[in-house]
């Protein structure tokens, strides 16, 4: 289901004849395969194929080339072509086909294509009602069952389309990791800690089960524009994390304990991080909408955004500061000397003495 106008564009049953050259005779009488190639095909195509020879006019200066060819009137029996002269390298006494191979009647392909030198024979079919993804891994079942079947030597691949989606699905995955590794080795550098980093990109998680949920609730298929959305939303779910988390480590430098910086972080970067996040949103809503001609192609990166920011948002204000107050739970206020060398307890004002 969802293969449509499945076709073999090679022909055949294309008629041929077959000469088969009897290699002992031809030694016999000194000529070789080669010699009764060429005198074949100089018969059938022209001498232009294999000695390319011209006449230059030496009034107008043109050159003509110069073809010896057998008249195709006469070639029209299997008895014509028998009887076509073939003459030797060697200089030998000069034959006719017929004495040196024989000749009969068969069928073949019409075009012979390649792929990596090898033959192969092209199958082809659209898709319909389906995406390509879901038609791909019905048809590799299939070929995976065929594969047992085949004789040695052949082999079955699926190339098209197929094969370049594939190709394009490693690379943005590749370059989707790369990306999650480069921001966090960043974060790193900036935070001057293993741990902060680690906490900001538990948002991420959350976000790629926001884009599943997006393209599960609209029918969307994964594809190139999906991945390239769900790149993009990792940026700026990034970017969110790391608001609420720099917020929450400069409150507990400030002397408050993990559990009141997370939630101060929590309550203080809500709205910058909520407008960050709807801007994205409703921005991407034309595009999720699929509006315009050709909008349909570009619908799955809009509805990867948005999926992925709806979840990544909830999880950067209540699940990060959640992380961070368990992963700093045995930090302790230090204490303030504008205090008098006791913990600023938290929100209380401090008194110059």
């Amino acid at each position: 289901p969802g293969m449509a106008d499945p076709r073999i564009q090679q022909s055949f049953d294309l008629p041929e004849f077959d000469v088969k050259v009897d290699r002992s005779r031809a030694q016999e009488l000194g000529f070789t395969q080669r010699d009764i190639a060429n005198n074949l095909l100089i018969s059938l195509s022209g001498s232009f194929q294999t000695n390319q020879t011209f006449w230059l006019d030496s009034k107008s200066g043109v050159s003509y080339p110069l073809v010896a060819q057998t008249p195709q009137a006469q070639l029209d029996s299997i008895d014509a072509l028998r009887n076509i002269p073939v003459t030797g390298s060697l200089g030998t006494q000069p034959q006719i086909l017929g004495a040196l191979s024989s000749i009969s009647r068969s069928s073949g392909p019409s075009v012979v294509n390649h792929y990596n030198v090898a033959p192969t024979i092209d199958v082809y079919g659209t898709t319909q009602d389906r995406d390509l993804g879901a038609v791909a891994a019905d048809v590799q079942k299939i070929v995976d069952a065929a594969k047992k079947d085949l004789p040695r030597g052949s082999t079955i691949t699926i190339r098209g389309q197929v094969e370049t989606m594939l190709q394009s699905f490693q690379g943005l995955l590749l370059g989707l990791a790369f990306a999650v590794v480069l921001v966090y080795l960043l974060i790193v550098v900036n935070f001057q800690s293993w741990v902060d980093p680690f906490i900001i990109i538990t948002a991420l998680p959350a976000a790629l089960a926001g884009i599943v949920w997006m393209l599960f609730l609209t029918h969307t298929s994964v594809s190139v524009p999906a991945l390239t959305g769900a790149i993009m939303c990792m940026g700026v779910a990034t970017a969110n994390s790391v608001l609420v988390v720099s917020f929450a480590r400069e409150r507990m430098n400030a002397g408050d304990d993990a559990f009141h910086a997370a939630s101060q972080a929590g309550f203080t970067r809500f709205r910058p991080v909520l407008m960050t996040a709807l801007a994205m949103i409703i921005g991407m809503i034309p595009m999720a909408l699929g509006m315009g001609d050709g909008g349909e192609q570009n619908a799955p990166l809009g509805r990867a955004v948005i999926g992925g920011l709806i979840f990544a948002t909830i999880a950067t204000l209540i699940y990060v500061p959640v992380v961070f107050s368990l992963v700093h739970r045995h930090h302790r206020p230090q204490p303030d000397p504008a205090s008098g060398g006791q913990p600023q307890i938290p929100g209380e004002p401090v008194h110059a003495h």
